[in-house]
């Protein structure tokens, strides 16, 4: 098995951002703490030190705005499908040589996200064995449980604090005693999966689920899971904005 680190060395980050949010247009500039949103998604990824870190937009004002903190951003067409489509054009563009190995999609809605969670799906990769490392928690709000907005992933344990996902889903499973994971939508691909996976078309049970990484589980794909100590805050509403401004911020940056 290969050293994680060894892993890191050869890894890249990119974050897909975009304008067109339906519940919160324009959220990746949302102010947080005096800071556009995307920079503390950014600023947490360079913290956790594995690997250059890239904003993937199809929006000349967030690439703006990412570039106005020093950081990197890479154009990209408004006509995607998905993050992991934006994600793989993005790395075509910032590593066309392939030199690159892993690459780290990490949603540009988790301002609260932990270094330590991101290094922890990269990690997953050392085993060669699997394709895509991603993370969840375990659910401590059993109103979570029932919630369909959760995404619970069921796996069977290889390690500790580790499983390989068998099923993603919205319902509650698995049935019975025992655990129930909150998957955080944060995926490490090796170059060559995420590859396989845009190429790939929508399958049935991700048509169902509306939950992408079905597809890469029906095509015979290895997800592996690391479980991490708790759910970061995913800004997907008003709500959820006033939260994270809370937590990093007594309140939004008068200019």
């Amino acid at each position: 098995m290969v050293r994680p680190e060894s892993i890191a060395a050869h890894a890249i980050v990119l974050i897909p951002a975009r304008m067109a949010a339906t519940r919160l247009p324009g959220k990746p500039l949302a102010d947080i703490a005096g800071r556009p949103m995307i920079a503390h998604v950014v600023a947490r990824a360079v913290e956790a030190q594995v690997g250059p870190v890239w904003v993937a937009t199809d929006a000349p004002e967030i690439a703006a705005a990412v570039k106005a903190e020093g950081a990197n951003a890479v154009m990209t067409r408004a006509d995607h499908a998905s993050g992991s489509d934006r994600v793989f054009e993005a790395l075509g563009k910032v590593d066309p040589g392939a030199k690159t190995s892993i690459v780290l999609n990490l949603q540009g809605d988790l301002p609260t996200v932990s270094p330590r969670a991101i290094r922890a799906a990269i990690a997953l990769l050392a085993d060669p064995a699997v394709d895509i490392g991603t993370i969840a928690a375990e659910i401590a709000d059993n109103a979570e449980r029932t919630d369909p907005n959760v995404v619970k992933v069921v796996g069977t344990p290889v390690g500790e604090g580790r499983l390989r996902a068998l099923y993603f889903s919205r319902a509650t499973v698995p049935a019975g005693e025992g655990p129930h994971y909150h998957h955080i939508g944060l995926y490490a691909y090796r170059r060559a999966a995420l590859e396989k996976f845009v190429n790939l078309k929508p399958s049935p049970l991700e048509r169902r689920e509306k939950l992408e990484q079905l597809r890469a589980l029906e095509a015979g794909m290895r997800i592996d899971v690391a479980i991490v100590d708790a759910v970061p805050l995913g800004v997907d509403t008003p709500a959820d904005l006033a939260k994270a401004r809370a937590l990093l911020g007594k309140r939004p940056h008068q200019p």
